[in-house]
Formats: structure tokens, C-alpha cells, sequence
């Protein structure tokens, strides 16, 4: 039996602050005590970890990450290898990838290629989401048998015609299985061939420059597809999790549905509440670093979505972690926005940012444990084993130092892209050590984690469903 007590800090979960020791035995957490008191003093271990001035908190939860991803005839640049890494250096200690579906081909055949991907190269547990790209009988009916076996979410897609779209009807098919089977639809709403549309007529104006793909995905497009996604799932009697909410209008017609009493769930992203379209409209080729989808939006949309977090009309803040280099990948679409790969570096970024978020008052304490460890593990299924520090969960724990500075740089990132979207960023707080399952993957800022010792982690159904 293995067992590590760290010492002195202030724990901190969605619910609780208590300044506690917490000890770690097998992998799990044991038992709590308050310092300084008898039942603390009995902990004992062969590992000590003096967490005093720090924060004690659960390994983050990002539920929306896409490593070696096939896209615009390139792949994102971080493996799952180099991706958890990466994670586990900003105190993310679980993420949960998504699979994809050929058209044309089976559900299993884009799980078990994903699987064959992550296997044996994790740093951190991981699991999956099933992105549905071809809904046919067969879909449907592997739907049922992949909910059975922990794959629990599935993704789909109002945009991007052609590889991943969906039309209302293969969207209400679907929808219609996940009410029958308890999954959960994850939806990238976007009214894909509008925008289409958009793109065409821009380039036909020569608009060719980054700053364009922001100009066409119009937020009212955002708006439009969110609004329409809940109403087929309200036909469907089906649950919804819209993902990267960016723009407020979007924002509006989530909160008007969960006061509706609709189980409408959102997420959004760093990149929404800290960046904007003046990133994309840095000059040169430049503003291609921010191009993702949805798109950053202009700097008073973050009001909304900051509110949104604080009212809960929004739940979570994933990352949407999608990396392409600048040269070789994103120069791709020099001449033309429409080919520069969407996708923006950020796992290892997330959990540093909300605590900044934290120091800047947009937030509390407590909240920031909840959108980014708590409730992603509710929502997917994992909790109480993720996103908490309790008896019995599993010890995924980070040490993390509120006082510590830093600058955020690609020269001291870990994530394998050759840019950092927040180059230069001054920010407050600070990883010091990350353990997962109770091993140490980040020790006082070294990393002595190793690929293979994180597992794949089959997810229930959605917890706030229940």
C-alpha cells in the first residue's frame, strides 16, 4: 500500500474551502482532516507534500479536446503523448477526446481508431465522445451499445457541410436515440451552409485575410443554430450541450431555454473570455494563430459570457484544444481564411487563465473549481471519481501556488505547436505539482509522469440528468 499526505493547504472544491491535509492511499483519496488537528497528525505516509500557502485542488476536467485530428488535409500537432503532457503541466488531469466518425463507415471503426491513438501514449486518463458524422440506421443502433459501454456523448455538427454536417433531420434522429438511450448530444451550432454562402461572396470581394473568417461566421448564425438545436431537442425530448459558446446572443437563447426548465446545458472557452477579434485582425497573416470555430467575437461579447458563468447559464469552460503550427499548417490558408485549419493550442492554459479569472473577480474560488473540474465530471459522467477531493474519489490532485507569477510563452509552453495564443500574457498562479491516481505527474515543477500510466476511463450518462 502506497500512501502520500499533503500537508497544509487550503482544499478547495466546488462546494467546500477548508484548510485540511488530505491523505492519498492507492491511488484514492483516503480520509481529510483539518491541519493542526489530532486525526491530521495521525496521517502517515511515506510521501510528504508540504502544500502550506497553496491551493489543494482536484485535477481539471477538460471535456472537449481534439489530439492528432484530422483536418483541412492537416492533423493537429499534439499526440495524445504530447497533448496530456501538456495537459497535466496546467493541472489538467483528465480529458475527454472526441472519436470520428467516416462517412460511410461504423461508429466502432472511429472508437476503436481512436483508441488505438491513445492507448499506452496518455499521461493523464482520458475518455471519449463519439462525433456522429453519417446517422443512419446502423448509427442509431450503435448508438444504444456505446452508451452501454461508456461512451456516453455525441457530437454533432450544424457546420461545416461536407465533412461533419448534419441536417435537421439527421440532428432529430439522433437526438431522438440519446432521449431513448440517456446520451447526451454535443452540438457545434453553427447554420453551416448560410455561412457558406458568406464565405463564397467574401472571397469573391478578394476579403481574403484571417480577420474575415470572424466577419462571415456571424454571431446571429451562432444565434440562429443554437436557437434551432434546442428546439429539436425539445421535439426530441433530449437533452443538449451546446459547445464553445462565444457569442451573446447565443448566450440568450441558452438562458431562455434553461428558464424554460429545458435540460440545456453550454460550454464555452479561454479563448472567448480572453481574446477577441482584434487578435484576428493582427496584421500580416498573424490574425490565422486565432482562427477556431465558432470564432473569437468582438471584445462585448466577453460581458455575457463572463455573466453566463456567474448565473450558470453557462457550465463549463473546456478548451477546444485543437493545435496547428503556424508555419506548415496554418500558412495553409494564406490567400484564402477558408483554408486556414480551425483549431487553437490550449490545454495546458485553461486552469492558469480561470484562475487569473478568479483574481480579476470575474469569478470565486469555489466557482472556478466548478466549471472546470466539478461540473465537466457531473456532465460526462465521472464524478464523484473525478472533479472532487473526498474520500473515495480518485486522487487526481493538484498543489498550486496562487502567488506565483508567470509569463505565458511558446518558449515555456509544453503543448507541441509552435505559438502561444496568449504570448506574452502576465497572469498570477501557478501549477506546482500534479498527481494522478496519486502518482506524481508534475513534482515542483518537473515533470516525472511517463506516457501509458494514464487509462482510458468509460464515462455514465450525464449526472445532472439523473
Amino acid at each position: 500500500m502506497s500512501r502520500t499526505v499533503i500537508r497544509g493547504g487550503l482544499v478547495i472544491t466546488a462546494a467546500d474551502e477548508i484548510h485540511a491535509d488530505v491523505l492519498i492511499e492507492d491511488g484514492r483519496i483516503a480520509a481529510l482532516a483539518a491541519s493542526g488537528t489530532p486525526a491530521a497528525g495521525a496521517f502517515t505516509a511515506e510521501r510528504t507534500i508540504d502544500a502550506t500557502g497553496k491551493y489543494v485542488i482536484p485535477g481539471g476536467v477538460d471535456g472537449h479536446t481534439h489530439m492528432e485530428m484530422p483536418f483541412g488535409g492537416t492533423y493537429a500537432a499534439d499526440t495524445f503523448e504530447t497533448g496530456t503532457r501538456a495537459a497535466a503541466w496546467g493541472g489538467t488531469t483528465t480529458i475527454v477526446d472526441f472519436a470520428i466518425q467516416t462517412v460511410g463507415r461504423s461508429l466502432r471503426e472511429g472508437l476503436d481508431a481512436w483508441h488505438a491513438k491513445a492507448e499506452g501514449n496518455c499521461a493523464i486518463d482520458y475518455g471519449f465522445h463519439m462525433i456522429v458524422s453519417d446517422v443512419n440506421q446502423e448509427t442509431l443502433k450503435e448508438m444504444d451499445l456505446l452508451v452501454e459501454e461508456g461512451v456516453t456523448s455525441f457530437k454533432q455538427f450544424m457546420a461545416y457541410p461536407g465533412v461533419f454536417y448534419s441536417d435537421d433531420g439527421q440532428i432529430l434522429r439522433a437526438m431522438q436515440r440519446a432521449a431513448d438511450n440517456g446520451g447526451l448530444i454535443m452540438m457545434h451550432a453553427e447554420n453551416g451552409i448560410a455561412i457558406d454562402v458568406l464565405v463564397e461572396q467574401a472571397l469573391a470581394r478578394g476579403e481574403t485575410d484571417p480577420r474575415y473568417h470572424g466577419e462571415v461566421r456571424k454571431a446571429l448564425l451562432e444565434a440562429e443554430a443554437t436557437h434551432r438545436a434546442i428546439r429539436l431537442a425539445q421535439v426530441a425530448g433530449a437533452p443538449l450541450y451546446v459547445v464553445h459558446v462565444s457569442a451573446q446572443e447565443a448566450v440568450a437563447e441558452l438562458a431562455r431555454a434553461r428558464d424554460q426548465g429545458l435540460h440545456v446545458f453550454g460550454e464555452t472557452c479561454p479563448q472567448y473570455l480572453f481574446l477577441s477579434t482584434d487578435n484576428l485582425a493582427e496584421p500580416g497573416f498573424e490574425g490565422a494563430k486565432y482562427v477556431c470555430s465558432t470564432p473569437l467575437r468582438p471584445k462585448e461579447h466577453q460581458a455575457a459570457l463572463w455573466k453566463g458563468l456567474r448565473t450558470n447559464d453557462l457550465q463549463v469552460v473546456s478548451t477546444d484544444h485543437c493545435p496547428f503550427c503556424f508555419t506548415g499548417q496554418k500558412e495553409l490558408g494564406r490567400g484564402d481564411f477558408s483554408k486556414i485549419p480551425n483549431g487553437m493550442p490550449g490545454v495546458e492554459n485553461r486552469m492558469d487563465l480561470l484562475h487569473q479569472a478568479v483574481v480579476d473577480g470575474h469569478i470565486s474560488r469555489r466557482r472556478w473549481i466548478e466549471i472546470a473540474c466539478a461540473t465537466p465530471a457531473r456532465m460526462f459522467g465521472m464524478y464523484p471519481k473525478k472533479g472532487t477531493i473526498a474520500p473515495g474519489a480518485d486522487a487526481d490532485v493538484v498543489v498550486y501556488d496562487p502567488h506565483a507569477e508567470q509569463v505565458m510563452s511558446a518558449e515555456t509552453h509544453h503543448m507541441n505547436v509552435d505559438y502561444s495564443a496568449y504570448e506574452g500574457r502576465r497572469i498570477t498562479g501557478r501549477v506546482e505539482t500534479v498527481l494522478s491516481r496519486g502518482e506524481p505527474v508534475i513534482t515542483e515543477r518537473e515533470y516525472t509522469g511517463h506516457a501509458g500510466h494514464g487509462v482510458y476511463t468509460p464515462r455514465s450518462t450525464c449526472q445532472y440528468l439523473d
